[in-house]
């Protein structure tokens, strides 16, 4: 039976959704998954990490995200340390502003844990001393305030969580490894459909972003997405128009539109095929007026 770590065991009992744990040194672990997300930072030795049928051998500034569903461990380890940064996606709900324009930021943290899942692949952020260090000086300044706990701490631990995820994605930017670059060029077409999620999707343009051919670029978006550019935006759009019927009392109509889709009736069936709820039950099981 596969050993799943519990948020109950690894968040403080306030419920905030950020955590920090460090291994120094990490000690033999079983295969486990996680009920969170979690980012790793390796500061010291080296080990192999295995996960499925996939391994690969981690040094200091090794840098890569697990999702939660993601069973993984680390064999032959050799004096490793880390820092792992558990996080729960959901529950912090993130304003991340402008950071999706960033094509680093969409290949670290949502088609690298991704792709971990679907295909081998040798390796992944990389981070040298002189962007290790502010990366450590981040992540000293989140543990402190975690530990404190003073008033205020969540904004501030928030903030400073935000702007770690903000510099790997940066780096992950600069990353001179093939297949990093690779990677940036389906997180840039990621990026152009972020920006433009209310228009209808041109595959060919995105194709254009990403310098392949259009058979090329659907065969790779697929590969590391795991579904197609327009059923991405679906579901992009649908988790939008969730937010907007948890938070506003605005028509329905009103919010498909808002959200990207010019057909109300295709709207409903698309939320319906994703949520397995109407937005008038989804909105009705969240206390609010339909």
């Amino acid at each position: 039976m596969k050993k799943i770590l519990k948020i109950d065991d690894w968040f403080h009992p306030d419920g905030f959704p950020i955590s920090v744990e460090r291994r120094e040194p990490q000690i033999q672990f079983e295969p486990h998954a996680h009920e969170f997300t979690e980012l790793v930072i390796v500061t010291g030795g080296k080990c192999l990490h295995v996960t499925g049928n996939d391994s690969w051998e981690l040094t200091a500034g090794d840098v890569f995200v697990i999702s939660g569903a993601r069973e993984h461990e680390y064999r032959n380890l050799i004096d490793l340390r880390l820092i792992n940064i558990l996080y729960q996606p959901q529950q912090l709900k993130l304003n991340l502003i402008d950071l999706p324009s960033v094509a680093g930021y969409h290949a670290l943290f949502t088609l690298e844990p991704a792709r971990i899942a679907r295909q081998s692949t040798k390796k992944r952020l990389h981070l040298q001393g002189k962007e290790l260090a502010p990366v450590m000086d981040m992540v000293e300044r989140l543990e402190s305030e975690l530990l404190a706990r003073e008033p205020g701490f969540g904004f501030v631990a928030t903030a400073t969580f935000m702007q770690i995820i903000a510099t790997l994605a940066r780096c992950y930017g600069r990353s001179p490894s093939p297949n990093s670059k690779a990677l940036l060029r389906i997180g840039e077409a990621l990026s152009h459909l972020e920006q433009n999620i209310h228009r209808a999707v041109d595959q060919q343009e995105l194709a254009n972003i990403a310098h392949m051919s259009q058979r090329s670029f659907l065969r790779v978006f697929q590969s590391a997405v795991g579904t197609s550019p327009l059923a991405w935006v679906i579901e992009q759009r649908i988790q939008r128009a969730c937010s907007l019927l948890r938070s506003t009392d605005k028509q329905i109509t009103e919010i498909a539109f808002e959200v990207g889709f010019n057909d109300s009736n295709y709207f409903t069936r698309q939320f319906t095929k994703s949520t397995s709820l109407s937005p008038r039950n989804y909105r009705m099981r969240r206390g609010l007026t339909s």
